[in-house]
């Protein structure tokens, strides 16, 4: 790369053709990194961030704060200015808890937390139940075996699953919002490990993420007395008995909950305080780790049976899936060794978008020629918990909140193949909510992705209206858009190994990672060098509704 100036590469230093045919390792040994975006520094960042003595940079544990420090320190290194809490580059904020003493009764009984049934904190506004009607939701999953959403309105809905213990808290909230509360009949099910995760304080999802619905796990026999009958027993929409307690959270303190922030300061003194911000998140998925099971076993299964990884929940393998299973685990053996695994790495999701900022920030920080206006990078923590550090940044930002004049997210830039997503190949590309806001961001990222050799080719279909995906409300970049703020998310999208064990730097494509990355770079290079800041033109949200895509 030029140093004075962010044209595009069309090559990155590693072929696509020759990262192909690698069998990346395990382990890597970590190099110096050099001023240019390479595939060889986001394979040495990468392979260190989301390293398994991480332990899945698990939110509000040391290993989140292991993984920030080294964030913070190349920041150090770069000479970016702390953009943080009293000249660090941290931010950091207190959490919520629950008591341990809340009750719910039913038909006379009190049932207690922790040990007859799990929340979620949903926010600070949900009802209190007062003798509220429980009716049976049916099977998540299953739409032909779920509650009409009118028939829920007011209401708390028991939902089972399949098998398993997990069902997506995001999805039936949306989809329930005008019920009271969802309860789901799995806390038998799930695993310890889980439990004691989901147990610790938790973070409150920004305003307008989730409805304002209570949502827990109950035993099935808490599930059954509210619901005043087996559940085997019961029709969709089958009404049980009354509820009544609340789940009241409170504000607390707990370590490993910190964002991290650096600038850039920009070159021309009547702009330089105006900013585009970068960000990715530094958490990975709630559980951290697991038990140990046997790696390619379950790379096997999920590439056959869930291609969508946790997007296909808790998908079954089917008699004919069994024999191509058993076929791709014997070529894995062939090729290694047996290898037990308990670690989320997190090496897609989100090493990838978080390294990548790195990147962008030491091409910065090196070049000769700096862009107008500052360059803001922000490293969320617990978007896996509800977009929570996002949320605290846009209502407590550390610059004036319209100071910042677009915001790029980056999640999950490391994949992107024919095999992880269909159309996909180089240069793929989904962009989320680039034209929301404002046409000429979104005229600014077609343009400079043009530039590339070959061209990215983008993928607005999540963007669309109504997608059931709910992408635009799912990701960091809603937290700065619900300011009015113009964003634009770029994903690779998912893959097999979406929140799985199995996301490992091993499997990440670099040399698509480095062209994202250098696209990263360019628009931002392009936004804060423009003659006037970007232009909104379109209506703005409310910063407190709920999020509508």
């Amino acid at each position: 790369m030029n140093r004075t100036s962010f044209a595009a590469l069309g090559l990155l230093a590693l072929p696509c053709a020759l990262m192909a045919q690698q069998r990346l390792p395990l382990k890597l040994t970590p190099k110096p990194t050099v001023p240019e975006i390479t595939p060889a520094d986001l394979m040495t960042r990468v392979y260190a961030f989301a390293d398994d003595s991480m332990m899945g940079r698990q939110t509000g544990t040391v290993y989140h704060d292991k993984g920030t420090d080294y964030i913070a320190r190349e920041l150090s290194r770069l000479g970016l200015k702390p953009g943080g809490d009293n000249g660090t580059f941290f931010q950091s904020f207190p959490t919520r808890g629950l008591a341990n003493d809340v009750k719910l009764r039913v038909d006379g009984r009190e049932f207690t937390v922790w040990r007859d049934f799990l929340p979620r904190d949903p926010g600070s506004s949900t009802p209190e139940l007062r003798n509220t009607t429980v009716v049976y939701g049916g099977v998540f999953f299953d739409t032909a075996r779920m509650i009409d959403p009118a028939q829920a309105a007011g209401r708390v809905v028991v939902f089972t699953v399949p098998r398993g213990w997990q069902a997506n808290r995001g999805v039936l909230m949306q989809r329930y919002s005008a019920s009271v509360a969802i309860a789901i009949a799995t806390l038998d099910q799930m695993p310890e490990e889980a439990r004691v995760a989901l147990s610790q304080p938790s973070m409150a999802p920004a305003p307008g993420m989730l409805p304002p619905v209570s949502f827990f796990y109950a035993s099935q026999a808490m599930a059954e007395v509210m619901l005043g009958a087996p559940i085997a027993s019961l029709s969709v929409g089958a009404t049980g008995k009354a509820i009544s307690g609340a789940l009241a959270f409170t504000l607390m303190q707990a370590p490993g909950l910190r964002n991290v922030i650096g600038i850039l300061p920009g070159s021309d003194p009547t702009v330089r305080g105006q900013y585009v911000a970068i960000g990715a998140h530094s958490d990975h998925a709630p559980e951290g780790t697991a038990v140990p099971v046997d790696h390619d076993s379950l790379y096997a299964f999920y590439h056959i049976v869930r291609p969508g990884g946790a997007d296909d929940g808790n998908k079954p393998a089917t008699a004919g899936d069994w024999p191509k299973i058993r076929a791709l685990l014997d070529s894995l053996r062939r090729l290694r060794p047996s290898r037990m695994d308990s670690v989320f790495n997190g090496a897609d999701d989100d090493a990838s978008g978080s390294m990548a900022m790195l990147e962008v920030a030491e091409a910065f920080a090196t070049a000769n020629a700096k862009p107008k206006r500052s360059i803001l990078f922000v490293w969320h923590v617990a978007e896996e918990q509800g977009l929570v550090g996002s949320q605290y940044f846009t209502d407590h930002p550390t610059v004036p909140r319209d100071s910042i004049v677009a915001q790029i997210n980056i999640d999950m830039i490391g994949r992107g193949g024919a095999a992880d997503t269909p159309g996909g190949g180089p240069g793929y590309l989904q962009l989320i909510g680039s034209r929301r806001l404002s046409t000429e961001l979104g005229d600014v990222v077609e343009a400079e992705g043009k530039k590339f050799n070959p061209a990215f080719k983008f993928d607005y279909q999540y963007d669309a209206n109504g997608h059931p995906g709910q992408y635009y409300c799912r990701s960091d970049h809603y937290n700065y858009a619900r300011y009015g703020i113009p964003v634009v998310f770029m994903s690779t999208g998912g893959h097999a190994e979406y929140h799985q064990i199995t996301d490992e730097p091993q499997y990440l494509d670099y040399d698509q990672l480095g062209r994202v990355t250098q696209l990263v770079l360019n628009t931002a290079n392009r936004l804060a060098s423009l003659e006037h800041r970007v232009v909104v033109d379109k209506p703005k949200p409310d910063p407190r509704g709920n999020c509508v895509q």
